[in-house]
């Protein structure tokens, strides 16, 4: 991978990033926070992450050029933060590509600034990744920062995808979100893992060639999760592991843009992962529920939706005859897939009203 970027600016001392454990022989962890004007989010979820209890970790943040004084707020006030001082505001993708060339460790971890983390959230995703070096990629269980005893919107326990390529997940189905009564805690292979807190090894990462930089923000961890797999490897959830979203920082649920790219990055993702044969019929099919998606936001009175969607399909046949050759695409298509739903979600969820993932999928 290439890209422009200044040079890091390190602000280290003598002393660990925090209390933790010791141990040299330990795998290295480097984890990532990309940050994008969230000095406030820094200010009150990094000492969280500084207080990780696993001793052989890095601690960085990447800015994707803030216009707050995030920059200055880290150097002042968390001197033993590494800072990464990306040019521009690259996105969500890019601004992760631009960095982690430049970061070396043997797993990284992919951060939001929004996320609290409990002490001892490593240890059990790093044992279970050494354990079994078929998973590629894992996440913790991330419940909502606001109501504890719910599971989050963006990763819940485990990410999964329908035949249609909806994504859903243990502990949340389109906005209906799950209590967590225990009822997903055990260890278990997923379709993805949540961008909001991704373990990844860091050498697969680079061989994937990373996140798809067309994709700017939104779903871009999916269609990596879906390379990986298709590479051969395998997507966990360890739900020994716990952290707290706050989610919607940068943008929030109803914004047009949000609709724009999660609808048009849907539609590029399947076109890339998918058989061609299989592409051929599921796109189409794809295309007319999200038409029916827009009126049904329009009669609602959702023109901005209306026309968000109207956009991203406009967007992915731009994307199909001119712009392919700005995605990565797999470098396999051969890898077994897990947390893939065979049926569709759309109608066991608005026609059979099933709101659970436990009532959709049995036994996972």
């Amino acid at each position: 991978m290439k890209g422009n970027f200044n040079s890091t600016q390190h602000f280290s001392n003598d002393s660990d990033n925090g209390p933790g454990i010791s141990d040299e022989g330990s795998p290295s962890v480097a984890i990532v926070i990309l940050n994008w004007n969230g000095r406030n989010f820094l200010e009150q979820f990094l000492p969280s992450v500084l207080a990780s209890a696993y001793g052989n970790k890095r601690v960085i943040v990447a800015d994707n050029a803030s216009t707050d004084n995030s920059v200055s707020f880290l150097q002042q006030h968390f001197p033993q933060v590494e800072i990464i001082c990306n040019p521009t505001n690259q996105g969500f993708a890019k601004g992760y590509n631009t960095a982690l060339q430049q970061v070396s460790s043997d797993y990284y971890i992919l951060l939001n600034s929004d996320v609290e983390v409990t002490p001892n959230w490593i240890e059990p995703i790093i044992e279970l990744m050494e354990s079994n070096t078929g998973i590629g990629a894992c996440q913790p269980k991330i419940l909502t920062g606001a109501a504890r005893h719910l599971f989050e919107y963006a990763g819940a326990c485990g990410g999964w995808l329908d035949n249609f390529g909806y994504p859903f997940a243990r502990g949340r189905v389109f906005d209906s979100v799950e209590e967590d009564r225990g009822q997903y805690n055990q260890a278990a292979p997923c379709f993805w893992a949540s961008g909001a807190a991704m373990f990844v090894r860091a050498d697969m990462y680079h061989v994937l060639r990373g996140l798809d930089e067309y994709f700017f923000a939104h779903q871009e961890e999916i269609d990596f999760c879906w390379r990986l797999q298709l590479a051969g490897y395998k997507v966990y959830v360890q739900p020994a592991s716990v952290v707290y979203h706050v989610g919607g920082g940068t943008l929030p649920k109803g914004n047009p843009q949000k609709d724009f790219l999660n609808f048009r990055n849907n539609l590029v993702m399947l076109a890339k992962n998918y058989t061609l044969t299989t592409a051929l019929w599921k796109i189409p099919f794809r295309i007319g529920l999200d038409i029916i998606a827009a009126y049904k936001e329009l009669f609602k009175g959702n023109g901005r939706t209306y026309i968000a969607i109207a956009k991203a399909h406009g967007y992915f046949i731009k994307w199909i005859l001119a712009d392919k050759k700005k995605s990565v695409f797999p470098i396999s298509k051969k890898g077994k897939v897990n947390g893939l739903y065979k049926g569709s979600i759309v109608w066991q969820y608005f026609i059979k009203k099933k709101t659970r993932f436990s009532e959709i999928i049995k036994n996972k």
